[in-house]
């Protein structure tokens, strides 16, 4: 098995902190999703994120005006320069304190930070290569508290800053002689937002409280003038005057040099630049205070956008203050606005509920609505095909996940508490999900309907659950009775009680080859049920230490158990024998947290794996805990194989070994000293086997952990429920070098020769050898349809499931749809017998094949409905003026002029059914 896997997306949250951001063509949202950047595509539907991460969260994102470049600026300061093409990052920088914002100039050749009271102007990275990308240029002091907010100029002359003082200034960018600075006030709260009037040095400014002020400059972007140098400076101009000797006109006068050089004195000079306030709005009614959060400004169709900490947003007209629209959208602050570059769409974040909405205000309308899980996922679940992902949270909510799209398109909030465990059916469209609220239930994905509520006879709280390979029984453990309950689908009656365990139950899994199922407990030991023999216990495993999970193989004839020990221990379910272990304690390496007064070397000794599941192959096992590493094991070598970090954020607890030395004093850790001087007791230790911490503490940090794991049915990729969200690593797509049985006479030239000379076989044999991803689409491409019956019947078996697994993924991005279907049947028919014999280890391949064309098949269907419902519709219309008599003439210009503006309405109508939007689901996803 190849462990090729990278980080390639992160699902379930949409957005924490930061400002977001459109790209410059409008059609794409940059949202920062804790110390990650997603960009989402929303004319393709698709969400994608960087390959990057930052130390922190990210506090603030500047993107360069062509949308080629991005600053990236987390809550400590650190800098990433990304560039948003080839997706990587190109230099690191430390602004050395705390940075609120970052904006880049118009013209893209400068970018102004704002840190502390300071607003600080670099010289922005061009295209070539430079030895230091982050140059500054100058430090513009003035304010005397916080700077909050940037804006510039059309022009790149003057840019704008907010502050926490109440003030507001305009700084030039260049040394100008008639503004140096301009401080303006009129303000009684801190500045949230500043704005530029479109090719004018005209300003509006906004604060906390809700006010607006207009300001109009007496000078316009052209009366700038550039300082005369002094001193040095202007020796150094008065010499290169001189040896300009050559330079004059056929009048004899020099040209004047335009650079630095002060405008003629016979010229009446104009006087200093001067700001005064036309009008002051309010937004808020008489006796209803709102803080203002957030505003954005389109300067071309002059629109004011404004959200406020109750959800509300605001859409005015500038300079007038004309309401054009109000809505709430959430009862949350809103955290950022932003337009894109149309001014159609205006995207929202809310970081208290974790939202990213984008609203059409013209027909008001949602384009995007997300929402992440508010608590951490605990759960989640493939589909059989892959192609979906069902998480649940501590919330008590389930949402289902494209994989491709990676957007929720269905959100189930029928659990009145914690979702503990979530499951798929073998038929893939109905869910089956346990809760601490006491009832398990079964969803329906054809519906979106939840149809089956499974309730004990007394009331318990369910801790996992599991569903047999035949969608017909569903298991759920109890976590204080000690009981495991089982129902029919199909009744939804009660068929039995297991009871045995002496302990909470802390894992299910039915066998996938036969009806047994196996439980683990804290009592020590995992107990197997036949279903076929009235649920008799058909053996007990005897472990050393508690149970946390169990899982079956794939094949069924192997059992992992991971219990509290840090040992995973695998079993031979027919024969009760135990087959091998693993010791997982070293390689957990669990962090320290801040309130922790001991050291991790010490606390690891308490810590776990709590989550297990096979590979595709069932060759490997990932395991995953209570710290943030995934652990990816060899059972027969039983060796690591690898291990991945999920995370490097350090706004998250317990990521570190050793508590940072900054933050130890004379008296000890700086977290352990109690900050409040009027509380006696001190900070309040959490007791051992605390999960999420104290939520009403001030300083709340969420531990990282992993909660769940499961690896794809496709064995292409593998998924992480973690504090962080829902992390997906797949095989890594770029890798270029992959031979397969090579020898030295295999060429890309005796390839294209063998195709040349039409021996297809041949020429795709040794394809496949060399295993380069271009040549292969060539070899394959090259094949007459009408051929692709011979050629596949000759291919040797050992190539047949080579051959389906580059099918599969040529049709995520190919255009020959039918051209590859055609040898998909063809490969089927010719080897499917041989096939089925090893149908264990071409599953992957088979169901990464099925994913690919079952995701063709719901876009196909869609788009063929559409057009037949419209020909319906035309045939309806046409026979409906079939019935008018043919041989009846107009009588006049007006019946005819009534018949053109009839046929006109036709048009109209056919227009408006084949240009309507499409329906919005639950999360506001456009179809």
């Amino acid at each position: 098995m190849k462990f090729a896997y990278r980080f390639s997306n992160l699902l379930g949250t949409v957005y924490r902190c930061g400002n977001l951001n459109f790209t410059c063509d409008g059609n794409s949202v940059i949202s920062p999703v804790g110390n990650r950047v997603t960009v989402f595509d929303l004319k393709n539907n698709k969400s994608d994120t960087l390959p990057l991460a930052t130390r922190y969260n990210i506090k603030c994102v500047g993107l360069s005006p062509d949308g080629r470049l991005a600053i990236i600026v987390d809550e400590g300061g650190n800098a990433l320069l990304v560039s948003l093409v080839c997706r990587s990052v190109l230099h690191h920088f430390h602004f050395k304190g705390s940075v609120h914002s970052v904006s880049f100039s118009p013209d893209g050749r400068k970018f102004v930070v704002t840190k502390g009271n300071i607003a600080q102007l670099y010289h922005a990275p061009g295209r070539k290569r430079e030895f230091n990308a982050f140059v500054l240029d100058k430090t513009y002091f003035g304010p005397y508290d916080e700077t909050t907010c940037i804006d510039w100029t059309d022009d790149s002359r003057c840019f704008v800053v907010g502050s926490k003082d109440m003030s507001t200034w305009v700084f030039g960018a260049e040394r100008w002689d008639n503004l140096i600075y301009y401080a303006l006030g009129g303000h009684k709260d801190a500045i949230v937002a500043c704005f530029f009037e479109s090719s004018s040095l005209d300003l509006y400014t906004l604060s906390q409280d809700g006010a607006l002020c207009v300001w109009q400059c007496d000078t316009p972007p052209e009366g700038l003038r550039l300082k005369a140098p002094t001193g040095w400076r202007a020796d150094l101009l008065q010499r290169e005057d001189e040896n300009e000797d050559g330079d004059e006109d056929e009048d004899g006068e020099r040209e004047a040099t335009v650079r630095g050089k002060a405008a003629p004195a016979a010229e009446e000079q104009p006087g200093k630049v001067k700001y005064s306030r036309l009008a002051k709005y309010f937004f808020n009614k008489e006796g209803d205070f709102n803080n203002l959060t957030a505003a954005a400004y389109h300067k071309k169709t002059h629109l004011l956008v404004t959200g406020f900490a109750s959800g509300i947003f605001h859409l005015h007209e500038l300079p007038e203050f004309n309401l054009i629209h109000s809505l709430s959208i959430s009862d949350q602050r809103i955290a950022s606005v932003s337009i894109n570059s149309s001014g159609d769409w205006i995207a929202f974040g809310c970081s208290g509920l974790g939202q990213l909405l984008v609203w059409e205000w013209q027909s008001e309308s949602y384009v995007l609505k997300q929402q992440g899980h508010f608590n951490s996922m605990v759960s989640l679940a493939y589909s059989p095909d892959g192609q979906y992902i069902v998480t649940g949270g501590d919330d008590g909510k389930v949402k289902v996940w494209n994989t491709l799209s990676g957007f929720c398109f269905i959100t189930f909030t029928e659990h009145s508490s914690g979702v503990t465990g979530v499951t798929f059916t073998a038929t893939g469209y109905v869910i089956v999900t346990s809760s601490m609220d006491g009832t398990v239930r079964a969803f329906d994905l054809h519906r979106y309907r939840n149809f089956r509520t499974f309730t004990s006879p007394r009331p318990t709280q369910f801790s996992c659950v599991a569903v047999d390979s035949s969608g017909e029984i569903v298991s759920a453990g109890a976590q204080d009775s000690f009981e495991i309950f089982i129902w029919s689908m199909q009744t939804g009656r009660l068929l039995d009680v297991l009871s045995g365990h002496e302990g909470p139950i802390s894992g299910l899994c039915f066998n996938p080859m036969k009806s047994v199922l196996a439980s683990a407990s804290w009592d020590r030991t995992v107990r197997l049920w036949d279903m076929a023999d009235s649920w008799r216990t058909t053996e007990t495993l005897a472990l050393t230490s508690d149970a946390l999970a169990v899982t079956f193989r794939p094949d069924g004839a192997e059992l992992a158990v991971a219990t509290l020990n840090s040992q995973i221990t695998f079993w031979d379910p027919e024969n009760a024998v135990q087959t091998g272990s693993i010791e997982g304690r070293h390689d957990l390496k669990t962090g320290r947290k801040e309130l922790d007064k001991i050291t991790a070397k010490h606390s690891a000794k308490g810590k776990a794996f709590t989550t297990l599941c096979y590979s595709a192959d069932g060759q490997s096992i990932l395991a995953g805990g209570m710290s943030k590493f995934v652990c990816i094991y060899h059972i027969k070598e039983q060796i690591l194989r690898k291990k991945f970090e999920i995370s490097c954020n350090l706004s998250l607890d317990a990521m570190e070994e050793f508590l940072n030395r900054r933050k130890m004093t004379e008296f000890g850790n700086l977290a352990l000293i109690d900050q409040d001087a009027g509380e006696e007791a001190g900070v309040a230790i959490p007791l051992p086997g605390v999960k999420k911490g104290d939520m009403s503490s001030r300083h709340f940090k969420p531990e990282i952990r992993v909660t769940s794991l499961r690896f794809s049915p496709t064995g292409r990729c593998w998924a992480a429920t973690t504090t962080e969200g829902l992390l997906i690593y797949s095989l890594d797509a770029q890798m270029l070098f992959d031979p397969f049985e090579l020898d030295t006479s295999v060429t890309p030239g005796r390839v294209r020769a063998a195709l040349r000379q039409r021996d297809f076989t041949r020429a795709i044999l040794m394809a496949f050898r060399l295993n380069e991803k271009k040549l292969l689409q060539e070899a394959l491409e090259s094949v007459p349809w009408d051929e692709i019956d011979v050629v596949s019947s000759s291919l040797p078996e050992l190539y047949v499931e080579k051959v389906l697994e580059f099918l599969a993924s040529s049709f995520e991005a190919s255009h020959h749809l039918e051209f590859y279907l055609i040898w998909t049947q063809k490969l089927l028919m010719a080897h499917g017998q041989k096939l089925k014999s090893r149908a264990g280890t071409l599953l992957p391949a088979v169901q990464f094949l099925q994913k690919s064309i079952q995701r063709h098949l719901d876009d196909v269907s869609k788009l063929c409905d559409w057009n037949r419902y419209s020909i319906q519709y035309a045939l309806a219309v046409s026979k409906q003026r079939g019935m008018k008599r043919p041989s009846e003439p107009l009588g006049s210009e007006e019946e005819a002029g009534a018949s053109d503006d009839n046929d006109d309405d036709d048009d109209d109508s056919l227009h408006l059914l084949g240009g309507g939007h499409g329906g919005e689901d639950e999360d506001g996803l456009l179809a």
